[in-house]
């Protein structure tokens, strides 16, 4: 088969048809990216030229509601600060790290209708519209696949507007204001989406995160899902499909017994595949692979261990990639724990099983 564009590459996986390879893109932490160019990979070229991987592009439209992001403590180990959805975080200094979060401004119904409005209001820079403008014709030319970036549901809510705690004992005890929260972020993804495909730009798809589970476990049952985030997932993924666009869900942890009812709402695409957490692909690809299409799902924990991923990927590509449908990656995102030398075998072997 000729070589083909990278758009035309992702939407055979998306359409379980074989191509003239997988497609593959990922996303290296940016320490990574750091440990490779000390490394020896060289300025000036992207990560994905380097190694051969496609080009992951999204546009994301700014749906917080933009509280007052100020720096209230500041030391050579730590800084802590607020975030444009009101959590107070402490950030560290090294690279990598996972800030802790302190505090939640919203994080109860009773300051929702404050945030409500502030999230709703329009404002002409939540789109990166200069961006989008120097960037766009080369993107085309190039033959890239354009993903719009949804950002709605329980991840956004939990992680980075109420906390964890505060959402699940919503979703028992106040069910209307959780729902309220999940369509109030939705519809305005969707309002700012929408914007840009009517100022003429052309996206492929949409893609959202909303993490679901941790290890062994989703965060809530089926029937919780079922009729409390299922709806708009629905209506997101209906929104694309009318607009000729496909739809990808990116959900980290265990949700394989929500899998049934997120199949109905007609997602196309479901990534991380999250092995560490327990989601196996052999049986993702066995149950749903003639309707879904799987993105990612080689164990990112063993990627510093060059025979044991390429042991692998030995396993899981083959099958995966059997009658189209699969994109290959990490279960999550490349730690800074793969050398170079490492991430070159891999891509290498990638691009050899995932030939058709």
């Amino acid at each position: 088969m000729v070589t083909l564009t990278e758009r035309e590459r992702i939407l055979r996986a998306y359409r379980h048809k074989e191509a003239d390879r997988i497609p593959m893109l990922d996303s290296p932490w940016a320490g990574t990216l750091r440990r490779w160019r000390a490394e020896g990979m060289p300025q000036g070229v992207s990560w994905e030229d380097y190694f051969g991987f496609d080009h992951q592009i999204r546009i994301m439209p700014d749906v917080s509601p933009r509280f007052e992001k100020k720096v209230l403590e500041q030391t050579d180990r730590y800084r802590i600060e607020t975030t444009a959805y009101g959590a107070t975080r402490k950030v560290f200094n090294e690279l990598d790290s996972t800030p802790e979060v302190l505090d939640f401004y919203y994080g109860d119904s009773d300051k929702w209708e404050e945030a409500k409005k502030a999230i709703l209001t329009d404002h002409e820079d939540r789109i990166p519209w200069k961006w989008l403008e120097e960037n766009y014709p080369k993107w085309k030319a190039e033959g890239r696949f354009l993903q719009l970036g949804l950002w709605f549901g329980f991840d956004v809510t939990h992680s980075h507007f109420v906390g964890t705690e505060n959402l699940l004992i919503g979703m028992y005890e106040e069910p209307e204001w959780v729902t309220d929260m999940f369509d109030t972020y939705l519809c305005a993804a969707l309002k700012q989406a929408q914007k840009i495909l009517d100022a003429g730009y052309e996206f492929d798809g949409i893609f959202w995160w909303d993490d679901m589970g941790y290890k062994g476990s989703p965060f809530f049952s089926p029937s919780a899902y079922r009729e409390l985030l299922k709806p708009f997932h629905k209506k997101a993924v209906d929104w694309a499909h009318e607009r000729g666009m496909v739809a990808e869900l990116h959900s980290c942890g265990f949700i394989e017994p929500l899998l049934p009812d997120v199949l109905e709402t007609g997602v196309d695409m479901l990534n991380p595949l999250e092995v560490k957490a327990g989601m196996d692909p052999f049986t993702l690809k066995a149950q749903y692979g003639d309707t879904l299409a799987f993105h990612g799902g080689i164990n990112a924990q063993l990627w510093d261990n060059i025979e044991l991923v390429k042991a692998e990927m030995e396993r899981i590509i083959p099958a995966m990639k059997e009658k189209g449908g699969y994109i290959f990656a990490s279960d999550h995102s490349i730690p800074n724990s793969v050398s170079l030398e490492n991430m070159k075998q891999i891509a290498a072997l990638a691009h050899q099983l995932g030939k058709y």
